[in-house]
């Protein structure tokens, strides 16, 4: 069985990048895969020093467990001043290759302005420098405070459609990268 962790790079209780996340995560569940969410929201980590080991902070090992278990990955971040967010990049930095290295990856960015790909690609530079491999579908969330209702489901039924295609990919190509049913 495919195995994924997911993980959104926000921090906020109302965070659309967690719904995004969650979103993608039912439909990735809906194929077939198991879905492990890991809601940074809800873990202690430390800045990372470039160190191998944080003792202090149980949250770290679990985050390197986790991932290490997994087939794949699904991030999301917020663009915050046209990047990544630094609470998504520190969770990353955390790893090494021995967490990240062959992992399939699926990406989702959220803004509050118009779609564009400035943290989507972003991140693809820092998963290709770890050798994970990112699927070639994405999904870039624009004016995200109107992309959902109340109760959390997309309201653009187009939208829709790219995390069914989104969910879809990454099912089918952590299948064929990395040999699982």
């Amino acid at each position: 069985m495919v195995k994924i962790v997911a993980i959104a790079g926000s921090l906020r209780p109302d965070s659309t990048s967690q719904m995004a996340l969650n979103l993608a995560a039912q439909r990735v569940e809906a194929l077939g895969a198991e879905v492990e969410v890991l809601d940074l929201r809800e873990m202690r980590l430390p800045f990372c020093n470039g160190g191998d080991e944080y003792p202090d902070y149980p949250d770290v090992k679990r985050l390197q467990e986790a991932v290490s278990r997994a087939d794949g990955l699904i991030l999301a971040t917020p663009e915050y001043h046209g990047s990544v967010s630094g609470v998504l990049k520190n969770a990353l930095d955390l790893m090494s290759f021995d967490q990240l290295s062959g992992k399939v990856t699926g990406l989702i960015s959220v803004l509050g302005g118009q779609p564009n790909s400035n943290a989507l690609n972003d991140l693809r530079i820092i998963l290709r420098w770890v050798h994970a491999w990112c699927i070639p579908e994405q999904v870039a969330i624009g004016q995200a405070w109107k992309a959902f209702s109340p109760e959390g489901k997309l309201l653009d039924e187009k939208l829709s459609q790219r995390f069914d295609q989104f969910a879809q990919s990454l099912v089918d190509n952590t299948r064929k990268l990395r040999g699982v049913n």
